[in-house]
């Protein structure tokens, strides 16, 4: 029998993930990627968060499972802080939209790196967030920037941020800048043999480091549904990846949404504007990681 064929448009996570989900199903696959060569300049992102889920999903889908545990480090802890933006302290969680890569594997003693491990002594460790007013802003594109621009937020680095992670700033090559943006949930991801997976279902504001862990749920889903449908049943398969997904990313994107809304200190229904540095620890609980809807959810397909 001819192998059913899928064409995944967009080569990111969520398009590699899908194919390798969809091979494993039996269906041959043809990618479009507009991008001839791995990004350079200006990356997309400066790093990516994989939840237990999304660690087992990419080993099973590896010729070389342990190359995952060789190049990335596990997050025990995610410290919050408030930055006192008067006096340069830290004391809780929030997103700047400025974004860099700090390349010191050159040079691991220099007096920026220890700066920078004596003022997060938890550093590699896990994900530190410093929020101050007025410095937090509301997936993402990124945008090309000036060295104008580059300048004035290093100003406002010496303004606002501790002395070490201003020095870290500065010394960054090649920042660049991400502008945020989601959209409402969509009532349905699939419309006849077409379906939508990862941002382009469910783009997320990044306040929640969900959005490439869904794209890979989305793509293991919809392989063992196809798997479990077969060719034959595609409309079943695509029904049970949107009853599956649909739920759990509808949630997850409106949380993501309100959590940024709440660092930006923005009024909501139920709450006064937040400040990092007047808030208790029952305003910071829905900051958690773990207060995301379906946080460590496995979906029955995947057991």
């Amino acid at each position: 029998m001819r192998k059913p064929k899928a064409i995944i448009v967009g080569g990111s996570i969520a398009g590699i993930s899908c194919a390798k989900a969809l091979i494993l199903a039996g269906w041959d696959v043809v990618v479009i990627e507009k991008t001839r060569g791995p990004p350079i300049g200006n990356p997309t992102g400066a790093g990516i968060a994989l939840n237990p889920l999304s660690q087992k999903m990419v080993k099973s889908w590896l010729h070389q499972p342990d190359l995952l545990h060789n190049i990335t480090l596990p997050l025990t802890i995610g410290q919050n802080r408030a930055v006192d933006r008067e006096k340069n302290i830290c004391g809780y969680t929030g997103y700047c939209a400025w974004r860099g890569v700090f390349d010191f594997s050159e040079n691991e003693n220099s007096e920026t790196i220890q700066g920078i491990r004596k003022a997060y002594p938890e550093l590699g460790n896990g994900v530190h967030v410093d929020l101050g007013p007025g410095t937090h802003t509301g997936d993402s594109a990124t945008m090309k920037v000036s060295s104008d621009m580059i300048k004035k937020m290093h100003q406002e680095a010496e303004k606002i941020w501790v002395p070490e992670f201003a020095r870290v700033i500065k010394e960054t090559k090649e920042p660049f800048l991400n502008l945020m943006y989601d959209c409402d949930p969509l009532t349905q991801i699939y419309w006849d043999n077409v379906v939508l997976i990862g941002d382009a279902a469910h783009p997320i504001t990044p306040h929640c480091a969900r959005s490439t862990n869904m794209a890979i749920a989305d793509a293991a889903v919809l392989g063992k549904c196809l798997e479990r449908w077969g060719p034959e049943n595609l409309h079943s398969a695509l029904e049970e990846h949107q009853s599956v997904r649909l739920p759990v990313t509808t949630k997850q994107v409106l949380h993501s949404r309100r959590v940024g809304q709440i660092k930006l200190g923005l009024p909501t229904p139920d709450r006064e504007p937040f400040d990092p540095n007047t808030a208790s620890p029952e305003d910071c609980e829905i900051l958690k990681q773990r207060r995301l809807p379906f946080f460590d959810d496995v979906p029955s397909i995947l057991e």
